[in-house]
């Protein structure tokens, strides 16, 4: 089956990406206009033709709530143009981590934008959502999505920049994650144990003590939003005689002051994939992106 004509169209923020994907892709792109009246409300337009192509919007979902309803203005102006599918890039997929009713009377809302998304998109690229509960984004989108692997491209970076790289996670939960990343880069790897006290209070303890001698720290995690267990990670390996570590991570999640935190630490280096444009970004996944939407469109 050939893939129809492409266009990428960059949501509010996101022109870098929607550059690189078409760049790889081979076709146009353009940014969505955005106009916001006095009370809020939001108009978008497309200053590109879209009558019978693939309109891919690309834009990661961090602040999701100001950016998902432009995102769906866009996705039905779109198909109302005529355009033969519209699909979406988000790097970042937000409300995954609401995956349960904690308490009596929550939203579950990871099940509710998956419902609001796939009613109005043809397909969905993401990059390791956060899946804790759900096995896969299957469970709860009903449009066919992708999900890009950062681990190969996260391995790559390490055994070129790093020679003797000794990968530790946060938690127990990354235990998976970083254990892919340490096989592919041919490295040791362990995790430490972690307790939450809440939001912004954690503690953490290296579980092995190596030895690891001549190996550098490299503190391994998905998602950093405030960076608290990174920073309560740096203290244990500090107590435990290692020297500074590097951090990186998938999803640059940063609050206003994180990198200072993570830095105050003695961090020595952040590294993050260009998921969430953050001046940490170091590690690219247009060519993967890329790919996933060109399966996609040529199979939906």
């Amino acid at each position: 089956m050939t893939v129809p004509a492409l266009l990428v169209v960059a949501l509010p923020g996101a022109d870098a990406l929607a550059a690189a994907l078409a760049g790889r892709l081979r076709c146009d792109h353009t940014a969505l206009a955005l106009h916001q009246f006095p009370d809020g409300e939001s108009l978008v337009r497309l200053d590109a033709p879209v009558k019978g192509r693939c309109v891919v919007l690309a834009g990661s979902l961090d602040h999701p709530d100001g950016k998902t309803l432009p995102l769906l203005f866009a996705a039905d102006a779109a198909r109302e143009l005529g355009a033969r599918k519209v699909g979406l890039v988000a790097p970042y997929l937000a409300y995954m981590r609401q995956d349960k009713r904690f308490k009596p009377g929550e939203a579950v809302t990871s099940r509710s934008y998956a419902r609001l998304l796939s009613g109005a998109l043809d397909f969905l690229v993401t990059v390791d959502p956060h899946l804790h509960r759900w096995r896969s984004l299957d469970e709860i989108y009903t449009m066919p999505t992708t999900v890009v692997a950062a681990a190969p491209l996260v391995a790559r970076w390490l055994a070129r920049q790093l020679p003797q790289p000794l990968l530790i996670g946060p938690d127990s939960e990354s235990a998976q994650w970083v254990g892919e990343v340490a096989r592919l880069a041919g490295a040791p790897w362990t995790v430490m144990a972690k307790t939450r006290r809440g939001d912004r209070e954690v503690t953490v303890r290296l579980a092995e003590t190596g030895p690891w001698p001549g190996h550098t720290p490299v503190l391994l995690d998905d998602i950093v939003s405030t960076g608290q267990t990174l920073v309560a990670a740096a203290v244990a390996l500090a107590k435990a005689g290692l020297p500074a570590p590097v951090c990186v991570a998938v999803h640059a999640l940063f609050d206003a002051e994180a990198l200072a935190r993570l830095k105050a630490a003695g961090i020595r280096r952040v590294v993050t994939c260009d998921t969430i444009a953050h001046p940490s970004n170091a590690i690219r996944l247009a060519a993967p992106l890329a790919l996933a939407v060109r399966d996609l469109a040529r199979q939906v």
